[in-house]
């Protein structure tokens, strides 16, 4: 056996359907298609969703509530992680180079759950106001990104 003996099984291959070739071929005038509706004209194609005139899914189901465009996600730390890593002074870029946030987003936020056991400085976009007192009952310093004196 050689490649060129290979050839599709009885049956596979079948002639093309040659419409529009005069009314005795059985597929002249309207070449198959039928007289009038959607799948009739030429260019036609079905929408995404389409159920065959039927009320599509996506329009039966009830629409609830709504996206704030303006909605702000945040690279977020709590505080208990702190006490895991080395060092007395965060932001962004420590953070990063330890692993604990992968992208900036919006900005950095720390938020509060947990217990922080050492005086820190960290520095970041916004800080929940539990984080802030921890911090700072702590002895340690809230520094807000843009801000001149500590928050």
């Amino acid at each position: 056996m050689n490649l060129s003996d290979l050839k599709a099984p009885e049956g596979q291959n079948r002639p093309q359907k040659r419409v529009g070739r005069g009314m005795g071929s059985r597929r002249g005038k309207t070449s198959g298609r039928g007289h009038k509706g959607a799948r009739s004209v030429s260019g036609y194609s079905k929408m995404r969703g389409f159920e065959g005139g039927q009320m599509p899914m996506h329009r039966r189901l009830p629409k609830r509530g709504f996206t704030n465009i303006f909605r702000k996600e945040y690279a977020v730390v709590n505080l208990d992680r702190f006490n895991e890593l080395e060092g007395d002074t965060f932001d962004f870029d420590t953070l990063q180079q330890l692993g604990v946030v992968k992208k900036l987003k919006a900005g950095l936020k720390v938020l509060g759950t947990g217990e922080l056991k050492r005086a820190i400085t960290v520095t970041a976009h916004s800080f929940s106001g539990t984080a802030k007192e921890k911090i700072q009952a702590a002895g340690g310093r809230a520094v807000v990104v843009g801000e001149t004196q500590e928050a």
